[in-house]
């Protein structure tokens, strides 16, 4: 088995479902492996997990969803948490799979555990990166600032121009309309809504079930050093992993989140 990222990367295949008129776009990585479905965060899209997905070939087959309102996918009525939560297990029905190991970042690792506490029967495992059990209860909202983004223009260029100091951060994951106008892969006011929904008190969903959890943390993330410790003793099956960077642990320390998610994974039992 490969121990860094291999250098050969992989082309995924993107594809989607139909979930009452609304399109969510997905890629498969591909491969023979067990299947992994990946959750990315706010403001990001399934591709962010692309050198994940080379990591862990030939033994996983990395699934990742644009969520709901973000990358390919279409925008949708509302962000709550169980919306996204039904995107998930709509997915799953619609690629056959009865169980999988789900893995997640910030948004998208919250997402995960719920996803195991209100179905455990269809998730054998999860990885939550940087995901809290208890977030944003003082009420502001980190995310505000992408409401003084220019949603659309009518091109590439113009819009780059009216991100200023945000391009940087956009730039490379722009969408083109069919029209041939140019987009951000989200709407500022919906990371806005979804962002105020992820906010809250979640220990009952962290602690609700026991398949085998890992818990990424970086050191200089969102998640309290103190409660990521209390994630891991309080739940049953629960291992704590630390990474020396920021929140975006699987972007900053892409070779050392590799690792600890493929230390867990050949640390699970698949013989029943």
């Amino acid at each position: 088995m490969s121990q860094g990222i291999t250098s050969q990367p992989i082309t995924p295949v993107r594809a989607e479902l139909d979930i009452a008129g609304r399109r969510l776009s997905y890629l498969d990585f591909g491969g023979t492996g067990r299947p992994l479905v990946a959750l990315h965060g706010h403001m990001s899209e399934g591709a962010s997990f692309a050198d994940l997905a080379a990591a862990l070939a030939p033994e996983w087959r990395v699934i990742a969803p644009d969520q709901r309102g973000h990358g390919e996918s279409d925008r949708a009525s509302d962000y709550s948490r169980e919306g996204y939560i039904a995107d998930v297990v709509a997915l799953l029905d619609h690629l056959g799979l009865d169980r999988a190991v789900v893995l997640g970042h910030s948004l998208g690792a919250i997402n995960t555990y719920q996803l195991a506490a209100r179905h455990p029967e269809r998730v054998s495992a999860f990885v939550n990166a940087e995901g809290a059990a208890s977030l944003g209860l003082d009420g502001s909202n980190p995310l505000a600032f992408v409401l003084a983004l220019p949603y659309e223009a009518p091109t590439r260029e113009a819009l780059i121009e009216g991100l200023g100091q945000m391009a940087p951060f956009f730039g490379d994951i722009l969408k083109e309309n069919p029209d041939g106008t140019w987009r951000l892969p989200f709407h500022p006011q919906d990371i806005v809504d979804s962002e105020e929904l992820v906010h809250g008190d979640h220990w009952n969903d962290w602690l609700a079930g026991d398949c085998p959890a890992l818990l990424v943390r970086g050191t200089e993330g969102v998640v309290p050093a103190e409660q990521a410790r209390a994630m891991a003793e309080r739940r049953p099956n629960t291992r704590l992993a630390e990474l020396a960077t920021d929140h975006f642990v699987y972007a900053k320390d892409p070779e050392g989140f590799a690792k600890v998610v493929r230390e867990f994974l050949q640390s699970l039992d698949f013989s029943e």
